[in-house]
């Protein structure tokens, strides 16, 4: 920035609609050209799994001008049953596979257990539905690929559940990133701490791995795939597109020892090649930190989660003010003392410029209802993809190694030593 120019005039400068297609090429699916084409058309759409996260589009389907729910899909009584109430017109189904037969289906949103990403996608690609898939892609880099080609060799659109793509604080914050606001980037750090079980009841115990799938390696990878691949993609946006070298990690279960499989805390470092590391760390018995991700720069610091910006110059107080602050600190006092060979570094004190309004922290948790998190606006941007046909640019390119990264960092903590990552999408 310029001199002149102070951290509030340049955040002032910016504004959503500057984002660059260049920087953003998937917000094109939500221009206002697109909405101005769209006007008056509805997507007819078919939602297969109508679990927490299936409801949780519903809602926000049903009040959305551009989509029209025509169809259900699960083969959980209880979970369709709950769907159907939220939209009784709905056709109902138990084989996805009658649901992708049925000609008044344009797309499909797949809200099913990972393991069963790959090959639904594939088959809705196949049956021409343009399709829509909960992240993370895929349960394995194999499956990964296959899903990547599939699409690549059709003509459908498709859409992955990253949703922080088309959250307006994200996309501030990545805007103030490649303008130079926080310098050159140094380092990424995400995390993602609980306490609790990450369990949910069942009505009986035949049913636990059917609603319990996220703790068994059968269906789910755990919290790099329930939890990282959201935040692993904020180092494609910050390093422009460069992706990590290799990947380091560990995990265990430590606490929760109740027959799950997948780990109750991970750590995982991936390094780029020009030497910057991007840490995530999550542990699910304490909750002190909650979910934090920033991008280090040799300037500055943004809070993604929190929509802050942070100088390591902030713009100095007053003498009087700093004098009765390091009183009051005990930092001076009447009698002389020799100084100390080592001292404690400090924190900044930076307070920092937000600039992100009316932020919302989403811990993922919620079943109901708009999130403020981008899944609004992802959905939406989807029903008018399916309108036009047109798909949006980078977002499965976007999806495609933000879950490559999550399967390759659940690997490492598996192996408790170091993976490869490849240099380009594989397909």
């Amino acid at each position: 920035m310029s001199e002149k120019m102070t951290r509030k005039d340049f955040l002032s400068s910016l504004a959503f609609g500057g984002a660059t297609l260049a920087l953003f090429p998937w917000l094109s699916a939500c221009s206002s050209e697109r909405q101005r084409e769209a006007a008056g058309e509805k997507a007819r759409l078919g939602i297969i799994g109508t679990g927490s996260r299936g409801q949780f589009h519903l809602a926000n389907l049903l009040q959305d001008p551009a989509a029209q729910v025509v169809a259900l899909c699960d083969d959980f009584p209880p979970h369709l049953d709950a769907a159907s109430a939220l939209c009784p017109s709905a056709k109902r189904y138990t084989d996805y596979r009658k649901l992708l037969e049925d000609k008044e289906v344009d797309g499909v949103i797949i809200c099913t257990p990972l393991s069963m990403h790959a090959q639904m996608t594939i088959d809705a690609l196949a049956a021409g539905k343009h399709t829509f898939c909960e992240k993370a892609m895929a349960h394995t880099p194999e499956q990964l690929s296959e899903m990547f080609r599939a699409w690549k060799e059709g003509n459908r659109v498709l859409m992955v559940g990253q949703q922080r793509l088309y959250d307006p604080k994200y996309v501030q914050a990545m805007e103030l990133v490649h303008n130079g606001a926080i310098g050159q980037v140094v380092g990424i750090r995400n995390y993602w701490y609980r306490n609790n079980d990450w369990r949910r009841e069942v009505p009986s115990p035949e049913f636990e791995r059917r609603i319990n799938w996220r703790l068994y390696d059968e269906y789910s990878r755990g919290l790099m795939t329930e939890l990282a691949c959201h935040q692993l993609q904020n180092g494609s946006w910050a390093m422009g597109g460069l992706q990590p070298s290799f990947v380091t990690g560990t995990g265990s279960i430590q606490y929760w020892k109740d027959g799950r499989e997948v780990f109750d805390n991970v750590a995982a470092i991936y390094q780029y090649p020009n030497g910057v590391h991007m840490t995530f760390e999550s542990i699910i018995s304490n909750k002190h930190f909650g979910m934090g991700e920033q991008i280090l720069g040799s300037e500055g610091t943004i809070d993604l989660v929190r929509g802050v910006m942070y100088s390591e110059t902030p713009r100095p107080r007053s003498g009087i003010r700093q004098l009765l602050d390091q009183i009051e600190q005990g930092i001076l006092s009447n009698a002389a003392f020799a100084g100390t060979s080592w001292a404690t570094e400090e924190a900044s004190k930076d307070a920092g410029v937000r600039f992100a309004e009316n932020v919302t922290v989403n811990d993922g948790a919620s079943s109901v209802g708009a999130a403020g998190d981008g899944s609004v606006e992802l959905i939406h941007a989807f029903c008018l993809a399916v309108i036009s046909g047109a798909q949006p640019a980078g977002i499965v390119e976007e999806a495609y190694w933000s879950t490559l990264l999550a399967l390759l960092g659940d690997r490492a903590t598996h192996l408790a030593s170091r993976v490869d990552i490849p240099g380009e999408i594989v397909w």
